[in-house]
């Protein structure tokens, strides 16, 4: 066959190349290479693989635990936590979120932690019989937390009663102390 343009023949074409036949190829040709420079050229270790601490074999760890096992997903959150100084909100979270079962189900209906700010934690009791009790055994549940949280997380307990309800109703108020009762 002849180039239309005139400009001589037309060489054979190649088949088109996958990626798979430019690996092999390039690997091939490293190889030649190194048996040229008189390196030892195999299909991969023979032997065991250095890692450190430990010889590791291919195949099976064994029995015992090692650093190549699957680690737990709260370890592993506790380092990223830990690494990047989340560590006090994490642990503020995990008091708010492990509430009822530190301090036990009885308060935790009646009373709800609302921050922690520089070791004080606010709690809003339901009721101001309530927070009359919690400040009665306030030692006893700085001791159930620091129990559960370790200790120098919580170091005061501020307990504090319900809202007070507004009695404000519209745009138009008199003046006066309004209802007479205890809210807090």
């Amino acid at each position: 066959m002849t180039n239309a343009s005139g400009g001589g023949g037309e060489t054979p074409s190649e088949p088109p190349q996958r990626g798979y036949d430019i690996a092999r190829k390039a690997l091939e040709e490293a190889r030649a290479r190194a048996r040229a420079e008189g390196k030892q050229v195999g299909r991969g270790r023979s032997g065991p693989v250095r890692t450190g601490r430990r010889l590791r074999r291919r195949g099976w760890t064994g029995s015992g635990a090692d650093p190549w096992d699957p680690q737990p997903i709260g370890k592993l959150f506790g380092q990223v936590a830990k690494k990047r100084g989340w560590d006090e909100k994490v642990t503020t979270g995990r008091l708010f979120a492990e509430w009822g079962r530190i301090v036990g189900e009885d308060i935790a209906a009646h009373a709800t932690p609302e921050r922690l700010d520089q070791g004080i934690l606010y709690v809003r009791a339901s009721s101001t019989a309530w927070a009359t009790q919690l400040r009665l055994v306030s030692a006893d549940i700085l001791r159930k937390i620091a129990a559960a949280m370790g200790p120098g997380h919580v170091r005061r307990l501020k307990v504090e009663g319900p809202e007070k309800p507004s009695w404000r109703k519209g745009p138009l108020h008199v003046s006066g102390r309004g209802p007479r009762d205890t809210y807090g």
